[in-house]
């Protein structure tokens, strides 16, 4: 595809790089060659050789803690000295003026600065940040006690430094802001550094700069002599990948504001009187050996030395970086801002603020924006990061750490955001559009090692599936004419429970009745698997080997079996369906024990299962520490406790109930909640999908697969999901079928007895239903294909969420056996127009 450009067609793209770009991807990126990476202001990707060379080095040495005499010790602080020395050399900091101290990231630097201004002054100090601040910057102001602002825009810095000599107090004062926003990419004058050192010196010199530093570096030279600022925070992983370590460049002459930090660590002290009088004495050699607590990550220092060589070997320096990023990031602005729908509307809103991109001065290479369609409605952003997914495009979304920023590009208030959090919203959720407005951007950023090829991904990704070429059709589907559903009908065609959260399906023999619950299909998602560290649920979005752990229950027994494998390879395990019964466990005695978990972002109590066979069987086939964990539906049958009755009469009760409720005489655990019940469903509690409508996808998909990329993606039911498939009987021969009618369905009767369920909500999907069911491998289909053929509002539908009707779950104790459905059952649909 031909794109116009007023620039040179590649003027500064990897100008000055040792050779040309692909080449250095396919030689030492290997892990992008299947994606395209575009979050590097979050981390850029490392090289391969640097890698390399840092193994290299680690295996040919020994290196011991730098704290002892050993020759191995002196070798390691010998080797810290020197790249202590390298990397103020490559910001341009002369070691008579700057010190360099390591730390974790950037945010342990800005923290270590906050501590020691707290405790250099009995009345604290005053803090002054900018609104584009990233959250660690504007967390600062918790430990300022003598108060805190928060400048709007350039003009109030500029504003405020000049009054400075009129200012009485005496009190130390901060201000912080980042060379380079990390939300658009906007980058702040460096010069408040020095017109600060200046206005300060006028007022007793007790004013200092802390340039966020982190951002910026990541693409662009820091010339830190120049710019002279009192703190510099930075993290080297954002320039090179590894590794994960920080610095604070500390003026010397600022220094003073770590003369009364109270707190010390083992290596920064002369002498320590441990009992009795309490005294200690601070070294005085240099200010880094008397700020970097413990042991310093020695071995990541060292790793810094080959990220070094290994930068400079490839890019030659950060200004050939920032050249070759510039050019890019102007390409694909210019792209993406004239990108229009059919009726000439914008399809990107770019969050841009007097920078010009391609101006390495006043603007990075990160583009902040957000996706609109024809008629002016926002797409919501965690939509697009599902999609790009599918696609293997790797993008942030959200508030990206810079809540200050994004608010002002948001047109969001403080108060706005208080009562929106009240309601709900969190950091990261998937509220995406409140009252008509996006809640959060999204970022590309792009690296040393961004290529042409990325820029097309992105730009194509956004042409494909969000620009409108022709008007949307109003509705999915038309409404039903009455001659389209006389002389058929629809039948079940296959019941499925996931007794599993996440993990597979049970299918239910044909002939078996199962019963249907308030909260679901008997036994569907009863149990899940928790990770033993967080106690978050597991999903196969994140394991996608789930699908091959395969439930069955089997009530003869009282049993759960559990398969994991391959059939040619599968090992099992046995639980029981019971709560106080272990002896059906054939593997283990399974106790429970009750601990709070995470499920779909909600706080829960589950019983998880203390058995060290249980979590090793999981974990081992996950690879991830993880153990089973119960969580009971809430029915008034379960929770009651039934007065005490003779064994005879407590086992007649029994086969009057489905087997799997819980023993007479033990209550279950109580939910903490008053919602409906849904055991540990998503949503809702059943999932309804049409094999029409699986069927018409699948032709769409056949349609659109591209000649020669091996033949159909076509997709099996199963992705989806469903509780319960509902297929068509056509009436004769030449009859079609009836593909999403269930969009017009407002409930259903099923069997013989024509119990109720009504059809509610559509089911918004996401990249899971990408992830094969029979392989657990994942592809990009049906999600492409559905982003494009069933988007509702902005959200991929489909399939419909279903409940039993409410004046079903009355008739329980009087028929126990109605609530029941079965393969092969008539399903009369009742149209939201009758």
């Amino acid at each position: 595809m031909e794109h116009s450009s007023t620039e040179p067609p590649l003027a500064g793209y990897g100008e000055g790089y040792s050779t040309d770009v692909d080449t250095i991807r396919e030689q030492e990126y290997p892990l992008l060659n299947e994606t395209t990476y575009l979050d590097h202001a979050g981390t850029t990707p490392y090289a391969k050789s640097m890698i390399e060379a840092f193994s290299q080095q680690m295996t040919s040495n020994l290196f011991g803690n730098p704290h002892s005499m050993s020759l191995s010790s002196q070798l390691s602080t010998q080797r810290t000295d020197d790249i202590r020395l390298r990397v103020l050399q490559f910001f341009n900091a002369d070691p008579e003026e700057y010190d360099l101290v390591f730390v974790a990231n950037a945010t342990a630097a800005i923290k270590l600065v906050a501590d020691s201004l707290r405790d250099s002054d009995h009345r604290g100090f005053w803090y002054g940040y900018h609104v584009d601040a990233h959250t660690s910057l504007v967390g600062v102001r918790e430990l300022a006690d003598m108060g805190h602002q928060c400048f709007q825009n350039d003009a109030e810095v500029d504003s405020w430094i000049p009054e400075l000599p009129n200012l009485q107090a005496k009190a130390p004062r901060l201000l912080a802001f980042p060379a380079q926003s990390n939300m658009n990419g906007r980058r702040l004058p460096l010069r408040w550094c020095k017109e600060l050192r200046s206005a300060s010196q006028q007022s007793g010199g007790n004013v200092y700069t802390l340039l966020d530093a982190a951002s910026f570096v990541s693409t662009a030279p820091l010339d830190i002599g120049s710019v002279a600022p009192d703190f510099t925070a930075l993290s080297f992983y954002k320039i090179f990948g590894f590794p994960d370590l920080g610095a604070l460049i500390v003026r010397k002459s600022a220094a003073r504001v770590f003369e009364r930090r109270r707190f010390f660590g083992g290596g920064t002290v002369d002498m320590v009187i441990a009992a009795g009088v309490q005294w200690h004495a601070k070294k005085e050699s240099s200010i880094h050996e008397r700020l970097e607590d413990g042991t310093l990550p020695f071995h990541s220092i060292l790793a810094l030395n080959a990220a070094l060589d290994t930068h400079k070997r490839l890019y030659g320096s950060m200004a050939n970086i920032s050249k070759h990023t510039a050019f890019l990031a102007k390409r694909l602005y210019n792209r993406i801002s004239v990108l229009t729908h059919w009726n000439q509307a914008n399809v990107c809103q770019v969050y841009q603020t007097n920078a010009i991109y391609g101006c390495p001065t006043t603007q990075g290479p990160i583009i902040a924006f957000n996706i609109r369609n024809s008629q002016g409605e926002w797409i919501p952003k965690t939509e697009v990061e599902k999609l790009a997914t599918v696609q293997n495009i790797q993008i942030r979304t959200g508030s990206v750490c810079n809540p200050g920023g994004t608010a002002c590009a948001l047109g969001w208030t403080g108060p706005d955001l208080r009562r929106h959090y009240s309601t709900g919203l969190r950091c990261g959720d998937a509220h995406d559009i409140i009252g008509g407005r996006p809640t959060g951007i999204l970022r590309v950023s792009l690296g040393a090692m961004t290529n042409m090829k990325d820029i097309d991904s992105i730009v194509d990704f956004i042409e494909e599936f969000y620009v409108e070429k022709i008007p949307p059709v109003v509705a999915l589907n038309p409404p039903l004419e009455e001659t389209d559903i006389v002389g058929r009908h629809f039948y079940i065609e296959s019941l499925s429970v996931f007794p599993i959260k996440s993990c597979g399906a049970f299918k239910i023999p044909e002939g078996k009745r199962w019963e249907v619950r308030r909260e679901g299909l008997a036994w569907d998602r009863e149990w899940c698997l928790i990770h033993q560290g967080t106690g978050s649920a597991l999903n196969q979005k994140r394991y996608p080997r789930m699908a091959l752990i395969r439930p069955a229950i089997d009530l003869d027994r009282g049993i759960l079996r559990i398969s994991c494998g391959v059939l040619t390879d599968q090992v099992s395990l046995e639980i029981s369906l019971g709560w106080e019964d272990t002896t059906l466990i054939s593997t283990s005695l399974c106790t429970n024990t009750k601990r709070p978990s995470t499920v779909c972002g909600d706080q829960i109590s589950l019983h998880a299962y203390s058995s060290p066979v249980v979590s090793t069987f999981f974990s081992d086939f996950l690879g991830v520490p993880c153990t089973l964990a119960r969580f009971p539906a809430q029915t008034s049958n379960r929770y009651s406790r039934p007065p005490r009755m003779s064994g005879t009469w407590k086992n007649r009760f029994r086969k009057l109930i489905m087997p799997g409720s819980f023993p007479l005489d033990l209550p279950p655990p109580v939910r903490e909640t008053t919602q409906n019940p849904l055991l540990l469903s998503n949503e809702m509690p059943i999932l309804v999908v049409s094999r029409s409508s699986v069927n018409r996808l699948n032709e769409t998909i056949k349609a659109n697969t591209k000649q020669g990329t091996g033949g159909s993606k076509a997709v099996a039911a199963d992705v989806f999901r469903g509780n319960i498939v509902v297929a068509e009987r056509l009436a004769q021969l030449g009859d079609v079928e009836q593909p999403y009618a269930e969009d017009h369905w407002s409930s259903i009767r099923i069997g013989p007895d024509q119990l109720r369920v009504d059809v509610l909500d559509a089911c918004q999907r996401c990249q899971m239903v990408c992830i094969d069911q029979f392989t657990g491998i994942r592809s990009a289909e049906p999600f492409s294909t559905l982003a494009k053929t069933r988007n509702v509002n902005g959200k991929v539908c489909f399939g419909k969420y279903a409940a039993l009707a409410p004046e079903e779950t009355d008739v329980f104790e009087s028929l126990p056996d109605h609530r029941t459905v079965m393969v092969g059952d008539i399903v009369m649909p009742v149209y939201h127009d009758e």
